[in-house]
């Protein structure tokens, strides 16, 4: 098999590392692999891949769509370092509130499946980092919804105090005032 699958502290969130095949030209690596995804219990179909590139110290996120148009993702640094974030917010589940990191890198190639149920950000270590992420559900903008970085109540231990965020993103609610229907 091509991937190491590692099962993270939150149930369904996986941390996957790719088998790189260098030589003196470069290297090559399979970054989804349906049957070896399938095997590992991620049965999902992606139908959207995003791009974003941002400067050090930016915070994006944290970030889902409700149902029924919530989202799974695969998230993998194409260039630079990020720390990814995931975090469970299933009402009734046994770690709802709790949160999952891993440092996801270009050098690396690890990626971070994030599956529908749980928020999503990251932010970047490097100078600059560029993030590709496929989706099992494609943008639905009335279904948009997250929760406010520094929330108390998750307590996320980021690697930086006063991140570069968007407008929308300082507006986000803390977990307990977010909209979010996700049921475990």
């Amino acid at each position: 098999m091509p991937f190491l699958f590692e099962k993270t502290e939150l149930e369904g969130v996986v941390h996957i590392q790719p088998r790189i095949f260098s030589d003196s030209r470069g290297f090559f690596l399979e970054t989804f692999k349906q049957s070896d995804f399938i095997q590992a219990g991620i049965n999902e179909n992606f139908v959207q891949s995003n791009f974003s590139h941002s400067t050090q110290d930016t915070l994006r996120g944290l970030h889902f769509q409700k149902n029924p148009s919530a989202q799974g993702k695969l998230v993998l640094a194409l260039a630079g370092v990020i720390f990814d974030v995931a975090i469970d917010v299933r009402k009734s589940s046994p770690t709802f509130g709790k949160w999952v990191s891993r440092t996801l890198s270009a050098e690396k190639r690890n990626m971070l499946y994030i599956p529908a149920g749980f928020a999503h950000g990251f932010c970047v270590l490097s100078d600059t980092a560029d993030v590709m992420y496929c989706c099992t559900r494609e943008y639905a903008p009335r279904d948009e919804a997250g929760i406010i970085w520094n929330d108390p109540q998750i307590a996320v231990t980021w690697p930086v105090s006063a991140p570069l965020l968007s407008e929308k993103d300082t507006r986000l609610p803390l977990l307990a005032h977010a909209d979010n229907n996700f049921i475990y």
